[in-house]
């Protein structure tokens, strides 16, 4: 081998090592999370370290400013009194609300108290159905006018396309009619909707109608059962 293809062989080599050291770096900030209870995480363990922690939204604990989504979680199987701040830089899913379970990885820091910044959030909510008996339409309910209003009734109607929101929205979605989808109100609620519910879907929603005209839910299920 002469010497200008050692000093070839020699910097293909350091290439090589070059990328290498690039694809491992990559792969091992990308790499797998820790696990780690509401409890551990609060406590510091893992601080600096990328973790996961599962846990449930804080009821009414949850804000957006500039586009981060600042939360609370805490573990319904431990001390409820026990909490995690999160910081997530990013727009939650419709399934974001009151109670539902999020699924939080990013890193832990000490900011005046422990806080997750999550780089990637999962929400969980388990599907749940109503029967749309005895349910109003939103034609008929809208026919009713004044005479409905602050009065507690089912409805049942489709989810408007292109309407869903986060939790924390003054209006979360729009039901529309199902036989008329010319027909149609504004439906507001802070907690997490059923993991199923998208455009298009048949709902079932109990609440009331205010003086304002939007429908203020109390529950929001998919439409099925007997």
């Amino acid at each position: 081998m002469n010497t200008q293809m050692k000093r070839r062989l020699v910097v293909v080599t350091g290439i090589i090592v070059v990328v290498m050291a690039i694809v491992l770096a990559v792969v091992g900030s990308g790499g797998s999370a820790r696990s780690l209870t509401v409890a551990d995480a609060a406590g510091g363990t893992g601080m600096g370290q990328r973790v996961q922690v599962t846990g449930n939204v804080v009821d009414n604990s949850y804000s957006t400013e500039g586009g981060v989504l600042t939360f609370s979680i805490y573990d319904p199987e431990g001390d409820p009194s026990q909490t995690l701040n999160v910081r997530y830089e990013g727009a939650a899913s419709s399934t974001f609300g009151n109670g539902v379970t999020a699924i939080c990885t990013g890193r832990l820091s000490d900011d005046g108290g422990v806080l997750l910044t999550a780089s990637e959030l999962v929400t969980k909510c388990p599907s749940k159905y109503e029967s749309a008996t005895d349910a109003l339409g939103i034609a008929q309910l809208l026919g009713y006018g004044d005479d409905i209003v602050d009065k507690t009734v089912k409805i049942t109607g489709v989810v408007k396309d292109g309407t869903l929101t986060a939790a924390g929205s003054d209006e979360r979605f729009v039901c529309v009619d199902a036989a008329d989808s010319s027909q149609e109100v504004s439906v507001s609620y802070d907690d997490a909707l059923p993991e199923d519910v998208q455009a298009g879907t048949t709902v079932v929603v109990q609440g009331s109608l205010s003086s304002d005209g939007r429908f203020h839910a109390t529950d929001v299920a998919l439409e099925g059962g007997n």
